[in-house]
Protein backbone atom coordinates (compact mmCIF):
# COMPACT_ATOMS: atom_id res chain seq x y z
CA UNK A 1 0.00 0.00 0.00
CA UNK A 2 1.26 3.08 -0.82
CA UNK A 3 1.82 5.68 2.60
CA UNK A 4 3.36 8.48 3.47
CA UNK A 5 4.74 10.38 6.70
CA UNK A 6 6.20 13.29 8.37
CA UNK A 7 9.63 13.68 10.03
CA UNK A 8 9.91 15.41 13.08
CA UNK A 9 11.75 14.81 16.43
CA UNK A 10 9.28 15.69 19.48
CA UNK A 11 12.30 18.31 20.65
CA UNK A 12 11.06 19.93 17.15
CA UNK A 13 7.56 20.32 18.30
CA UNK A 14 5.96 23.53 19.38
CA UNK A 15 5.14 24.72 22.85
CA UNK A 16 6.22 27.05 25.99
CA UNK A 17 8.55 24.65 28.26
CA UNK A 18 11.57 25.19 25.92
CA UNK A 19 11.69 22.07 23.76
CA UNK A 20 9.01 19.99 22.53
CA UNK A 21 6.86 17.71 25.47
CA UNK A 22 4.91 14.38 25.14
CA UNK A 23 1.93 16.48 25.98
CA UNK A 24 -1.00 18.56 24.06
CA UNK A 25 1.16 19.92 21.30
CA UNK A 26 1.75 16.16 20.56
CA UNK A 27 -1.38 15.06 20.62
CA UNK A 28 -2.40 17.83 18.20
CA UNK A 29 0.40 16.86 16.02
CA UNK A 30 -1.14 13.44 15.44
CA UNK A 31 -4.64 14.75 15.12
CA UNK A 32 -2.77 17.09 11.91
CA UNK A 33 -1.07 13.68 10.40
CA UNK A 34 -4.52 12.58 10.66
CA UNK A 35 -6.45 14.90 9.19
CA UNK A 36 -3.50 15.49 6.46
CA UNK A 37 -4.31 11.29 5.79
CA UNK A 38 -0.65 10.55 6.82
CA UNK A 39 0.00 6.92 7.73
CA UNK A 40 3.35 7.41 9.66
CA UNK A 41 4.79 9.63 12.50
CA UNK A 42 9.28 9.53 11.63
CA UNK A 43 10.71 11.00 14.80
CA UNK A 44 14.68 10.74 16.24
CA UNK A 45 15.92 9.21 18.81
CA UNK A 46 14.12 9.31 22.22
CA UNK A 47 17.26 9.15 24.58
CA UNK A 48 19.02 11.53 26.03
CA UNK A 49 20.82 14.23 24.49
CA UNK A 50 24.79 13.96 24.84
CA UNK A 51 28.04 15.34 23.66
CA UNK A 52 27.33 18.24 21.51
CA UNK A 53 22.96 18.07 22.53
CA UNK A 54 22.76 15.08 19.87
CA UNK A 55 20.47 11.83 20.32
CA UNK A 56 22.68 10.15 18.87
CA UNK A 57 25.50 10.67 21.81
CA UNK A 58 23.15 9.10 24.64
CA UNK A 59 23.86 8.01 28.43
CA UNK A 60 22.01 5.01 27.59
CA UNK A 61 20.14 3.35 24.72
CA UNK A 62 17.35 2.64 26.46
CA UNK A 63 16.20 5.80 28.55
CA UNK A 64 13.69 8.36 27.36
CA UNK A 65 14.62 11.89 27.70
CA UNK A 66 13.45 13.50 30.70
CA UNK A 67 13.19 17.04 28.60
CA UNK A 68 10.54 15.32 26.86
CA UNK A 69 7.85 14.94 29.72
CA UNK A 70 4.99 17.04 29.84
CA UNK A 71 4.96 19.62 32.92
CA UNK A 72 1.06 19.78 32.83
CA UNK A 73 0.41 16.10 32.77
CA UNK A 74 2.62 16.14 36.51
CA UNK A 75 0.56 19.02 37.28
CA UNK A 76 -2.72 16.93 36.24
CA UNK A 77 -1.06 13.96 38.47
CA UNK A 78 -1.35 16.46 41.29
CA UNK A 79 2.89 16.35 41.09
CA UNK A 80 3.33 20.02 40.35
CA UNK A 81 1.67 23.25 40.71
CA UNK A 82 1.06 26.17 37.84
CA UNK A 83 3.38 28.40 39.29
CA UNK A 84 5.89 26.24 39.68
CA UNK A 85 6.70 25.38 36.13
CA UNK A 86 4.76 28.37 34.34
CA UNK A 87 6.52 31.02 35.41
CA UNK A 88 9.69 29.07 34.72
CA UNK A 89 12.34 30.54 31.33
CA UNK A 90 13.10 27.05 29.63
CA UNK A 91 14.44 28.84 26.79
CA UNK A 92 15.38 32.54 25.26
CA UNK A 93 13.88 31.90 21.84
CA UNK A 94 10.67 30.67 20.48
CA UNK A 95 11.56 28.63 17.34
CA UNK A 96 15.35 27.06 18.74
CA UNK A 97 16.51 25.17 21.94
CA UNK A 98 18.78 26.81 24.72
CA UNK A 99 20.18 22.82 25.93
CA UNK A 100 22.15 24.71 28.50
CA UNK A 101 19.32 27.03 29.92
CA UNK A 102 16.93 23.99 29.47
CA UNK A 103 19.66 21.76 31.77
CA UNK A 104 19.77 24.56 34.56
CA UNK A 105 15.76 25.06 35.03
CA UNK A 106 14.32 21.55 33.99
CA UNK A 107 15.85 19.50 36.16
CA UNK A 108 14.96 21.58 40.24
CA UNK A 109 11.06 21.53 38.39
CA UNK A 110 11.19 17.71 38.16
CA UNK A 111 12.61 17.23 41.28
CA UNK A 112 9.72 18.90 43.00
CA UNK A 113 7.47 16.40 41.32
CA UNK A 114 9.46 13.79 42.75
CA UNK A 115 9.29 14.75 46.26
CA UNK A 116 5.42 14.80 45.44
CA UNK A 117 5.55 11.30 44.14
CA UNK A 118 4.68 8.28 45.99
CA UNK A 119 5.08 4.76 44.66
CA UNK A 120 2.30 2.82 43.33
CA UNK A 121 1.76 -0.49 42.21
CA UNK A 122 1.96 0.63 38.03
CA UNK A 123 5.53 1.74 39.31
CA UNK A 124 6.50 -1.03 41.07
CA UNK A 125 5.74 -3.04 38.23
CA UNK A 126 7.48 -0.55 35.83
CA UNK A 127 10.71 -1.43 37.95
CA UNK A 128 10.24 -4.95 37.84
CA UNK A 129 10.24 -5.25 34.49
CA UNK A 130 12.85 -3.04 33.24
CA UNK A 131 15.32 -3.99 36.03
CA UNK A 132 18.11 -5.14 33.63
CA UNK A 133 18.89 -1.02 32.44
CA UNK A 134 16.94 1.24 34.47
CA UNK A 135 18.67 0.81 37.59
CA UNK A 136 21.76 0.81 36.57
CA UNK A 137 21.10 4.05 34.50
CA UNK A 138 20.20 5.95 37.43
CA UNK A 139 23.19 4.69 39.29
CA UNK A 140 25.22 5.85 36.34
CA UNK A 141 23.10 9.74 36.40
CA UNK A 142 23.57 9.75 40.40
CA UNK A 143 27.39 8.98 40.10
CA UNK A 144 27.97 11.41 36.76
CA UNK A 145 26.17 13.91 39.40
CA UNK A 146 28.15 13.47 41.69
CA UNK A 147 31.05 13.64 39.91
CA UNK A 148 30.18 17.16 38.44
CA UNK A 149 28.88 15.80 34.85
CA UNK A 150 32.15 13.87 34.49
CA UNK A 151 32.79 10.90 32.34
CA UNK A 152 32.92 7.91 34.15
CA UNK A 153 36.71 7.32 32.88
CA UNK A 154 37.39 10.31 34.62
CA UNK A 155 35.82 8.95 38.35
CA UNK A 156 37.94 7.18 40.93
CA UNK A 157 39.79 3.92 39.94
CA UNK A 158 36.98 1.69 41.96
CA UNK A 159 34.12 3.10 40.71
CA UNK A 160 35.91 3.63 36.91
CA UNK A 161 36.45 -0.38 36.65
CA UNK A 162 33.07 -0.56 38.53
CA UNK A 163 33.97 -2.81 41.21
CA UNK A 164 30.98 -4.16 42.91
CA UNK A 165 32.01 -2.88 46.47
CA UNK A 166 32.20 0.85 45.15
CA UNK A 167 29.05 0.02 43.20
CA UNK A 168 27.26 -1.58 46.55
CA UNK A 169 28.87 1.37 48.46
CA UNK A 170 27.40 3.77 46.20
CA UNK A 171 23.54 2.23 45.10
CA UNK A 172 23.14 2.67 49.37
CA UNK A 173 24.74 6.54 49.73
CA UNK A 174 23.02 7.92 46.34
CA UNK A 175 19.73 6.16 46.97
CA UNK A 176 17.56 8.93 46.33
CA UNK A 177 19.23 10.34 43.49
CA UNK A 178 18.73 7.23 42.26
CA UNK A 179 15.43 7.18 42.54
CA UNK A 180 14.79 10.10 41.24
CA UNK A 181 16.15 8.99 37.86
CA UNK A 182 13.82 5.97 37.81
CA UNK A 183 11.26 7.79 38.74
CA UNK A 184 11.68 9.93 36.04
CA UNK A 185 11.88 6.89 33.05
CA UNK A 186 8.74 6.11 34.74
CA UNK A 187 6.79 9.26 33.74
CA UNK A 188 8.67 9.14 30.31
CA UNK A 189 7.21 5.84 29.21
CA UNK A 190 3.98 6.18 31.02
CA UNK A 191 3.62 9.47 28.78
CA UNK A 192 5.21 8.06 25.58
CA UNK A 193 3.08 4.82 25.49
CA UNK A 194 -0.37 6.96 25.88
CA UNK A 195 0.77 9.30 22.78
CA UNK A 196 2.01 5.82 20.83
CA UNK A 197 -1.91 4.35 21.41
CA UNK A 198 -3.33 7.46 21.10
CA UNK A 199 -1.60 7.97 17.41
CA UNK A 200 -2.36 4.01 17.29
CA UNK A 201 -5.68 4.39 17.78
CA UNK A 202 -5.95 7.42 14.92
CA UNK A 203 -4.25 4.36 12.09
CA UNK A 204 -0.82 6.51 12.81
CA UNK A 205 2.40 4.39 13.00
CA UNK A 206 5.47 5.50 14.78
CA UNK A 207 8.36 5.16 12.71
CA UNK A 208 11.63 5.23 15.73
CA UNK A 209 15.24 5.63 14.92
CA UNK A 210 17.70 3.35 16.89
CA UNK A 211 21.78 5.05 16.69
CA UNK A 212 24.27 2.01 15.72
CA UNK A 213 26.72 2.71 18.44
CA UNK A 214 26.84 3.90 21.89
CA UNK A 215 28.51 6.47 23.28
CA UNK A 216 31.68 6.36 24.83
CA UNK A 217 30.26 8.06 28.21
CA UNK A 218 27.26 6.09 28.32
CA UNK A 219 25.99 3.16 31.41
CA UNK A 220 26.57 0.42 28.55
CA UNK A 221 30.28 1.60 27.95
CA UNK A 222 30.55 1.94 31.94
CA UNK A 223 29.16 -1.57 32.98
CA UNK A 224 29.39 -3.81 30.18
CA UNK A 225 32.77 -2.91 28.50
CA UNK A 226 33.47 -6.66 27.23
CA UNK A 227 30.81 -5.43 24.24
CA UNK A 228 33.38 -3.38 22.73
CA UNK A 229 36.70 -3.34 22.04
CA UNK A 230 38.28 -1.67 24.30
CA UNK A 231 41.68 -2.56 25.98
CA UNK A 232 42.35 -4.01 29.61
CA UNK A 233 42.32 -0.43 30.82
CA UNK A 234 38.54 0.39 29.46
CA UNK A 235 40.46 2.72 26.44
CA UNK A 236 39.03 2.14 23.01
CA UNK A 237 41.33 0.18 20.90
CA UNK A 238 39.77 1.85 17.96
CA UNK A 239 36.75 4.03 17.51
CA UNK A 240 33.70 4.62 14.72
CA UNK A 241 34.21 7.45 11.86
CA UNK A 242 34.03 7.46 8.07
CA UNK A 243 36.78 7.35 5.56
CA UNK A 244 38.53 10.49 4.17
CA UNK A 245 35.87 11.81 0.72
CA UNK A 246 35.14 14.83 -1.12
CA UNK A 247 33.20 16.79 1.66
CA UNK A 248 35.52 15.72 4.72
CA UNK A 249 39.52 15.30 3.50
CA UNK A 250 40.34 14.25 6.61
CA UNK A 251 37.42 12.09 7.28
CA UNK A 252 34.91 12.23 9.90
CA UNK A 253 35.96 11.13 13.78
CA UNK A 254 33.01 9.70 15.24
CA UNK A 255 34.73 8.59 18.33
CA UNK A 256 32.11 5.67 19.39
CA UNK A 257 33.55 2.85 21.21
CA UNK A 258 33.15 -0.03 18.31
CA UNK A 259 31.67 -3.56 19.60
CA UNK A 260 33.51 -6.79 19.89
CA UNK A 261 31.74 -8.76 17.41
CA UNK A 262 33.51 -12.36 18.22
CA UNK A 263 32.33 -11.84 21.73
CA UNK A 264 28.82 -11.09 20.71
CA UNK A 265 28.25 -13.64 18.62
CA UNK A 266 29.84 -16.67 21.44
CA UNK A 267 26.47 -15.72 22.95
CA UNK A 268 24.40 -15.67 19.74
CA UNK A 269 23.87 -11.47 20.14
CA UNK A 270 21.73 -11.86 23.64
CA UNK A 271 22.34 -8.16 23.61
CA UNK A 272 21.47 -7.08 20.13
CA UNK A 273 18.29 -9.23 20.49
CA UNK A 274 17.59 -7.50 23.75
CA UNK A 275 17.90 -4.21 22.08
CA UNK A 276 15.72 -4.97 19.32
CA UNK A 277 13.13 -6.23 21.08
CA UNK A 278 13.04 -3.49 23.47
CA UNK A 279 13.57 -0.67 20.78
CA UNK A 280 10.28 -2.26 18.22
CA UNK A 281 8.15 -2.86 21.32
CA UNK A 282 8.33 0.86 22.09
CA UNK A 283 8.10 1.73 17.84
CA UNK A 284 5.96 0.32 15.40
CA UNK A 285 8.58 0.49 12.82
CA UNK A 286 12.12 0.76 13.57
CA UNK A 287 15.12 3.08 11.24
CA UNK A 288 18.15 1.34 12.02
CA UNK A 289 20.96 4.17 11.61
CA UNK A 290 24.40 3.77 9.85
CA UNK A 291 23.02 -0.07 8.27
CA UNK A 292 26.48 -0.54 6.61
CA UNK A 293 28.29 -1.05 9.60
CA UNK A 294 26.40 -4.77 9.64
CA UNK A 295 28.23 -5.44 6.72
CA UNK A 296 31.66 -3.63 7.04
CA UNK A 297 32.50 -0.42 9.26
CA UNK A 298 35.25 1.82 9.35
CA UNK A 299 37.88 1.41 11.81
CA UNK A 300 39.62 5.19 13.77
CA UNK A 301 42.53 3.91 16.33
CA UNK A 302 42.21 4.96 19.57
CA UNK A 303 43.43 8.49 19.91
CA UNK A 304 43.72 9.79 16.51
CA UNK A 305 43.06 12.98 15.86
CA UNK A 306 41.11 12.59 12.11
CA UNK A 307 40.08 9.61 10.50
CA UNK A 308 42.86 9.68 7.74
CA UNK A 309 44.30 6.13 9.54
CA UNK A 310 41.49 4.56 8.92
CA UNK A 311 40.55 0.90 7.83
CA UNK A 312 37.79 -1.13 7.49
CA UNK A 313 36.75 -4.56 9.02
CA UNK A 314 33.88 -7.33 8.20
CA UNK A 315 30.77 -6.90 10.46
CA UNK A 316 28.48 -9.57 11.80
CA UNK A 317 26.23 -9.53 8.46
CA UNK A 318 23.60 -12.26 7.85
CA UNK A 319 24.69 -13.95 11.14
CA UNK A 320 23.46 -10.97 13.71
CA UNK A 321 19.81 -10.83 11.65
CA UNK A 322 19.54 -14.87 11.50
CA UNK A 323 19.62 -14.65 15.11
CA UNK A 324 17.31 -11.81 15.80
CA UNK A 325 15.18 -13.25 13.10
CA UNK A 326 14.80 -16.62 14.77
CA UNK A 327 14.31 -15.29 18.78
CA UNK A 328 11.92 -11.89 17.67
CA UNK A 329 10.65 -13.22 14.68
CA UNK A 330 10.12 -10.64 11.63
CA UNK A 331 10.11 -7.15 12.69
CA UNK A 332 9.24 -3.81 11.24
CA UNK A 333 12.78 -2.49 9.88
CA UNK A 334 13.76 0.23 7.58
CA UNK A 335 17.76 0.14 7.00
CA UNK A 336 19.35 3.30 6.87
CA UNK A 337 21.50 2.29 3.89
CA UNK A 338 23.04 5.86 2.99
CA UNK A 339 26.85 6.96 2.79
CA UNK A 340 29.72 4.75 1.17
CA UNK A 341 27.64 2.12 -0.11
CA UNK A 342 29.87 -1.42 -1.67
CA UNK A 343 28.60 -4.31 -2.92
CA UNK A 344 28.59 -6.27 0.78
CA UNK A 345 25.91 -3.74 1.85
CA UNK A 346 23.83 -4.29 -1.16
CA UNK A 347 24.08 -7.96 -0.42
CA UNK A 348 22.64 -7.73 3.22
CA UNK A 349 20.14 -5.12 2.32
CA UNK A 350 18.68 -8.06 -0.16
CA UNK A 351 19.33 -11.02 2.50
CA UNK A 352 17.45 -9.16 5.17
CA UNK A 353 14.77 -8.07 3.12
CA UNK A 354 14.78 -4.67 4.76
CA UNK A 355 13.60 -1.75 2.81
CA UNK A 356 16.05 0.66 2.05
CA UNK A 357 16.42 4.71 2.03
CA UNK A 358 16.23 7.13 -1.01
CA UNK A 359 17.34 10.20 -0.47
CA UNK A 360 16.40 13.17 -3.21
CA UNK A 361 19.83 15.22 -2.85
CA UNK A 362 21.74 12.74 -3.69
CA UNK A 363 20.32 12.24 -7.13
CA UNK A 364 20.68 14.74 -9.61
CA UNK A 365 23.89 12.90 -11.46
CA UNK A 366 23.94 15.03 -14.53
CA UNK A 367 24.59 11.46 -15.87
CA UNK A 368 21.17 10.39 -14.51
CA UNK A 369 22.45 7.07 -13.52
CA UNK A 370 21.97 7.61 -9.72
CA UNK A 371 19.71 4.92 -7.71
CA UNK A 372 18.05 7.93 -5.83
CA UNK A 373 16.33 9.59 -8.98
CA UNK A 374 13.32 7.91 -9.06
CA UNK A 375 13.01 6.86 -12.63
CA UNK A 376 15.95 4.28 -11.66
CA UNK A 377 14.17 2.86 -8.33
CA UNK A 378 14.49 -0.78 -8.80
CA UNK A 379 12.68 -2.34 -5.91
CA UNK A 380 9.50 -0.22 -4.82
CA UNK A 381 10.01 -1.43 -1.34
CA UNK A 382 11.77 1.84 -0.05
CA UNK A 383 11.24 4.79 1.71
CA UNK A 384 12.03 8.11 -0.39
CA UNK A 385 12.97 11.55 1.49
CA UNK A 386 13.05 14.69 0.03
CA UNK A 387 15.28 15.50 2.93
CA UNK A 388 16.61 14.03 6.58
CA UNK A 389 17.72 15.51 9.52
CA UNK A 390 21.65 15.20 8.37
CA UNK A 391 20.34 17.23 5.54
CA UNK A 392 20.00 20.45 4.16
CA UNK A 393 16.25 21.18 3.99
CA UNK A 394 14.80 21.31 0.48
CA UNK A 395 15.09 24.94 -0.09
CA UNK A 396 18.83 25.37 1.68
CA UNK A 397 19.44 22.64 -0.77
CA UNK A 398 18.02 24.29 -3.80
CA UNK A 399 20.14 27.62 -2.92
CA UNK A 400 22.75 25.77 -3.49
CA UNK A 401 22.72 23.79 -6.20
CA UNK A 402 24.34 24.77 -9.42
CA UNK A 403 26.13 23.53 -12.56
CA UNK A 404 25.10 21.16 -14.41
CA UNK A 405 23.63 19.28 -11.88
CA UNK A 406 20.92 22.51 -11.46
CA UNK A 407 20.37 22.29 -15.10
CA UNK A 408 19.61 18.24 -14.94
CA UNK A 409 17.28 18.81 -11.64
CA UNK A 410 15.47 22.07 -13.49
CA UNK A 411 14.60 19.74 -16.39
CA UNK A 412 13.90 16.76 -14.77
CA UNK A 413 11.32 17.54 -12.76
CA UNK A 414 10.36 20.30 -15.64
CA UNK A 415 10.27 23.56 -13.97
CA UNK A 416 11.90 26.82 -14.68
CA UNK A 417 13.76 27.91 -11.34
CA UNK A 418 15.44 26.81 -8.20
CA UNK A 419 12.47 28.42 -6.14
CA UNK A 420 10.27 26.03 -7.24
CA UNK A 421 12.27 22.84 -6.51
CA UNK A 422 10.95 22.71 -2.59
CA UNK A 423 7.48 21.90 -4.10
CA UNK A 424 9.12 19.77 -6.95
CA UNK A 425 10.77 17.40 -4.76
CA UNK A 426 7.57 16.63 -2.83
CA UNK A 427 6.01 15.63 -6.15
CA UNK A 428 8.84 13.66 -7.17
CA UNK A 429 8.27 12.05 -3.64
CA UNK A 430 5.26 11.34 -3.48
CA UNK A 431 4.44 10.20 -7.01
CA UNK A 432 7.18 7.95 -7.05
CA UNK A 433 6.99 3.86 -6.98
CA UNK A 434 8.65 3.86 -3.31
CA UNK A 435 6.25 2.46 -0.92
CA UNK A 436 6.93 5.02 1.41
CA UNK A 437 7.49 8.63 0.92
CA UNK A 438 8.72 10.86 3.96
CA UNK A 439 9.36 14.74 4.43
CA UNK A 440 10.52 17.16 7.02
CA UNK A 441 7.64 19.99 7.77
CA UNK A 442 10.26 22.39 6.64
CA UNK A 443 9.71 20.97 3.31
CA UNK A 444 6.56 21.46 2.91
CA UNK A 445 6.58 24.93 4.43
CA UNK A 446 9.81 25.71 2.27
CA UNK A 447 11.84 26.95 4.76
CA UNK A 448 15.56 26.90 4.38
CA UNK A 449 18.92 26.07 6.53
CA UNK A 450 17.97 28.11 9.20
CA UNK A 451 15.62 25.34 10.07
CA UNK A 452 18.26 22.43 9.14
CA UNK A 453 17.82 20.10 12.36
CA UNK A 454 21.81 18.92 11.87
CA UNK A 455 25.20 19.56 10.17
CA UNK A 456 27.42 16.37 10.59
CA UNK A 457 30.70 16.22 12.49
CA UNK A 458 29.99 19.95 13.41
CA UNK A 459 29.10 20.92 17.07
CA UNK A 460 27.26 23.67 18.55
CA UNK A 461 24.22 24.84 16.49
CA UNK A 462 22.40 21.37 15.91
CA UNK A 463 19.37 20.26 17.29
CA UNK A 464 17.70 23.08 18.01
CA UNK A 465 15.15 24.01 15.20
CA UNK A 466 11.10 24.06 16.41
CA UNK A 467 8.69 24.47 14.54
CA UNK A 468 5.60 27.29 15.33
CA UNK A 469 2.04 26.19 16.42
CA UNK A 470 1.49 29.11 13.66
CA UNK A 471 3.06 26.83 10.93
CA UNK A 472 1.23 24.17 11.40
CA UNK A 473 -1.91 25.57 10.44
CA UNK A 474 -4.97 24.84 8.12
CA UNK A 475 -2.31 25.58 4.98
CA UNK A 476 0.06 23.27 5.73
CA UNK A 477 -2.59 20.27 6.33
CA UNK A 478 -3.94 21.15 3.16
CA UNK A 479 -1.25 21.11 1.15
CA UNK A 480 0.09 17.69 2.88
CA UNK A 481 -3.34 16.40 2.01
CA UNK A 482 -3.87 17.05 -1.73
CA UNK A 483 -0.54 15.77 -1.91
CA UNK A 484 -1.19 12.85 -0.51
CA UNK A 485 -4.49 11.94 -2.21
CA UNK A 486 -3.21 13.40 -5.48
CA UNK A 487 -0.56 10.40 -5.86
CA UNK A 488 -3.24 8.02 -4.03
CA UNK A 489 -0.83 7.95 -0.62
CA UNK A 490 -4.00 8.19 1.45
CA UNK A 491 -4.60 4.90 2.54
CA UNK A 492 -7.51 3.72 4.35
CA UNK A 493 -6.33 1.41 6.73
CA UNK A 494 -6.32 1.68 10.84
CA UNK A 495 -3.70 0.11 12.66
CA UNK A 496 -3.84 -0.22 16.58
CA UNK A 497 -1.08 -2.17 18.29
CA UNK A 498 -2.28 -4.56 20.92
CA UNK A 499 -1.80 -3.20 24.44
CA UNK A 500 -0.01 -0.23 22.75
CA UNK A 501 -0.95 1.70 25.89
CA UNK A 502 1.62 -0.71 27.83
CA UNK A 503 4.31 -2.08 26.00
CA UNK A 504 7.48 -3.55 26.40
CA UNK A 505 8.58 -1.70 29.52
CA UNK A 506 5.25 -2.09 31.17
CA UNK A 507 4.21 -5.87 30.39
CA UNK A 508 5.70 -9.20 30.34
CA UNK A 509 7.25 -10.33 26.99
Amino acid sequence: MRTSGILLGIASLPGDCGIGKLGKEAFAFVDLLKEARQKYWQILPLSPTGYGDSPYQSFSIHAGNPYFIDLETLEEEGLLKPEEYKTVAFGDHPQYINYGMLYETIYPVLRKAYRRFSETEDYREFVEKNRGWVLDYALFMAEKNAHGGAPWNEWKEDLKFARSEALSRAREELRDEIGFYVFLQYEFYKQWFRLKKYANDKGIEIIGDMPIYCAFDSVEAWLTPEIFDFDSEKKPVCVAGCPPDGYAVEGQLWGNPLYNWKDMEQNGYKWWIDRIAFATDIYDVLRIDHFRAFAGYYCVPGGDKNAVNGFWREGPRMKLFNSTNYWLGPKKIIAEDLGFITDDVVQLLKDTGYPGMKVLQFAFDPMAVSEYLPCNIEDSRCVIYTSTHDSDTARGWAQNLSGSALSFCLDYCGIKSRAELPDALLRLAWSSTAEIAIAQPQDILGLGNEARINTPSTVGLNWRWRISKEQLDGRFVSKLRRLTETYNRAGNERHKTPDAELGYVFKER
